[in-house]
């Protein structure tokens, strides 16, 4: 006899377990599936060598939305969040830092040696980005609205967010509208005069894209970035333990609810009768029966995987195909027997303080074109932008005493090599990033006790992250809000009854915010209602 659920949720990343949460609440007994031995997705802390546990993929903690962590309850789980006294610490070339600390008096002292005019800026800078992503927030927060046929529901989320609007002002109001399909570049170009403090901000609006700062549209994904953190570089958030803990933690928050986590369980095939979603069948053979079935797997991955192609029609199939989720970013993790010395410290005593939080290479806005100029012709970048941190400075547990581990996000490594593959170019490719950190912490390699090289290919195989990108898709102005997965089809729903999405290949889908799963299980319980 196969076994019956209220809900199957394929999945358990950050946003399956958000959604299985609130599924939970609501009265429901959901079973979140996992294929791989342990929750978490992209939210996972493993180890890379004895006494050395690294965050695997993702090293930040989302962040996770406010209402996310509230609704949850997380704090009585025991979640430690640790915000690091420094955000950003950005070497230069010329041996010196641009360091933001999250002191507000100290980051101006820190931005004026670059530029006095930036230091005042960056203060006008970030109210502005407080003012705007106010609406842009609240985008965020509900589902988009059903363009081809408006809701009762949308038409007042609608008018709310037209009052938010014209609340803005007319000078705000065009600058919300001009600065979305902008590069991000000349919108921090406008703003700023430094280089580095140009390059800080703008990365957030190419992370994890293949996107360059002089990319149309890249501004649109910095404002929706801001819409949860609007300080300028962006403000790092770890917890301890990893982000594996994090994860942990709302497996037991959905545990607690009544709901069901089981791993190693690989989802094979969905069962679809009559039309209708109505269970999984999974890779050792057994069959789970459910009414609802949830996908928090990527859209490309859902239907082209583990839906039979004959339940769906054939434009719907060809527009996923089309869909763009060929990912730009690999994963480096070290196990360091000590702390490197990077050449703008120059052998400080609070040197921990300033590398504990982003440690940002990409000092101009033309090294960051320049990065992205290889990744359109098929190469790694030679000089990769790298996002890296040392968890292990705020967080003990993560290394032996007095050792550490560093976490890299290098980008750019596109998932198609014009020349090899991946597999036998993975040592070369990770030599190349430790040559690129060694130009700022010359020390680097003889540090390094282990190495742990995640290529794009690897994001697909063994992370189910279809063609290796991290958001389960590019975040582009014609894949974001009312048009992400695809126009039509942006409300979680999908063409097969009862079927649904929840991972980031829906909106809003800028990370783990825990969003997607948030307002894909407010649509479900509607609809559950309903019948």
């Amino acid at each position: 006899m196969p076994d019956t659920k209220d809900i199957i949720i394929i999945g358990a990343g950050v946003n399956g377990l958000v959604a299985a949460f609130y599924l939970a609440r609501a009265g429901l007994k959901p079973l979140v599936v996992e294929r791989r031995e342990m929750v978490g997705g992209a939210a996972v802390t493993e180890a890379i060598a004895p006494g050395f546990r690294c965050p695997t993929l993702t090293h930040a903690a989302g962040p996770l939305a406010p209402e996310v962590i509230a609704e949850l309850g997380l704090a009585g789980f025991g979640l430690e969040f640790i915000a690091p006294p420094v955000h950003v610490f950005a070497p230069t070339p010329d041996g010196r830092a641009l360091e933001i600390p999250a002191d507000a008096r100290r980051r101006a002292e820190r931005i004026a040696a670059f530029s006095k005019k930036d230091a005042e800026r960056v203060v006008e800078f970030e109210a502005t980005l407080f003012r705007l992503t106010k609406v842009v927030r609240r985008f965020l927060l509900e589902p988009p609205p059903a363009v081809e046929s408006l809701m009762p529901g949308d038409v007042w989320n609608l008018l709310r967010l037209g009052k938010d609007f014209r609340s803005l002002g007319e000078k705000e109001m065009y600058r919300l509208l001009a600065w979305g399909p902008k590069p991000v570049a000349d919108v921090v170009t406008e703003w700023f005069e430094s280089e580095p403090l140009r390059a800080v901000v703008a990365a957030r609006g190419i992370f994890g894209n293949f996107l360059g700062p002089r990319s149309a549209g890249s501004t649109a994904v910095l404002l929706a970035r801001a819409a949860l953190d609007p300080s300028a570089a962006g403000s790092p958030y770890f917890v301890k333990g990893g982000p594996g803990t994090l994860t942990q933690t709302l497996a037991r928050a959905v545990a607690d609810r009544g709901g069901e986590v089981r791993t190693g369980a690989e989802v094979a095939q969905l069962i679809i009768k009559n039309g209708r979603a109505a269970g999984a069948a999974l890779a050792n053979g057994e069959t789970i029966e459910a009414r609802t079935v949830i996908s928090s797997a990527d859209p490309k991955q859902t239907f082209l995987r583990v839906v039979d192609p004959v339940h769906l029609d054939t434009e719907f199939l060809a527009r996923i195909q089309n869909y763009r989720s060929t990912g730009v970013v690999g994963k480096i993790n070290l196990a360091l027997g000590r702390l490197p010395e990077f050449t703008a410290l120059g052998g400080a005593s609070d040197a921990a303080q300033s590398l504990s939080g982003r440690i940002h290479i990409g000092p101009s806005l033309d090294y960051l074109e320049h990065a992205f100029d290889d990744a359109k012709y098929g190469r790694f970048s030679s000089h990769p932008y790298l996002e890296v941190m040392i968890p292990s400075i705020s967080d003990t547990s993560l290394a032996p005493a007095g050792k550490h581990v560093m976490s890299i996000v290098v980008q750019y490594a596109p998932y198609r090599l014009r020349d090899g593959e991946w597999t036998a170019r993975r040592d070369v490719w990770a030599d190349s990033v430790i040559r690129t950190l060694a130009e700022y912490a010359p020390d680097l390699a003889s540090c390094i006790e282990a190495r742990q090289a995640i290529t794009p290919l690897d994001l697909e195989q063994t992370y189910g992250l279809t063609g290796g990108h991290i958001f389960h898709g590019e975040l582009g102005l014609d894949q974001m809000f009312a048009m992400r997965p695809l126009l039509g089809w942006a409300r979680y729903r999908t063409p097969i009854a009862g079927l649904y999405l929840c991972g980031s290949g829906t909106h809003p889908g800028t990370g783990l915010n825990g969003l997607s799963g948030r307002n894909a299980a407010r649509e479900i319980l509607k609809d559950l209602k309903k019948r």
